[in-house]
């Protein structure tokens, strides 16, 4: 059963370019406004990738604005990682730094181990599906643990 929806998001991995873009895109397509949402990597040293990019269009989720950014690069830029109510990792390495930077707030960090795509497959159809499949796990998840997006109740909402 999905739980309230948080009213901010914070998804990351490890280089913010192709699942944690991902993940924003899908939860900004379905639930707009209700909830703030961002994504950052450990690192931000690629920029979004492209087969990430052509397999979100599909299904109408716009990445080609979306610039890369780091958990060092998000608090330079003045987002305070205290102000999301929860942090989703989609890697291992995102995780722990996740963990690490919250260990001094009140804030839920789940792991949600995502398969990264890169390097999986030869040739542009098999990597447009690896992606596909990517994609769609996340989507999954998203939906998992928020339910469907017309019937989701906002934290404020429901009093909790």
């Amino acid at each position: 059963m999905a739980r309230p929806l948080p009213t901010s998001v914070l998804f990351c991995c490890d280089h913010n370019a192709v699942r944690s873009p991902m993940a924003e895109g899908l939860m900004k397509k379905l639930f707009g406004d209700k909830v703030y949402v961002q994504s950052v990597g450990v690192k931000s040293d690629l920029e979004v990738d492209g087969f990430a990019v052509a397999v979100c269009h599909e299904i109408g989720v716009e990445l080609e604005r979306h610039r890369t950014r780091s958990f060092d690069q998000m608090q330079d830029w003045g987002d305070d990682l205290s102000g999301f109510d929860l942090v989703v990792a989609l890697s291992p390495a995102s995780q722990r730094r996740a963990l690490d930077l919250t260990r001094f707030f009140h804030l839920d960090v789940e792991y949600w181990p995502i398969l990264d795509p890169t390097g999986l497959a030869e040739g542009r159809e098999g990597k447009l599906a690896a992606y596909r499949q990517t994609r769609d796990q996340i989507h999954e998840r998203i939906l998992g643990r928020f339910g469907p997006a017309a019937e989701q109740p906002t934290t404020r909402e429901t009093g909790t």
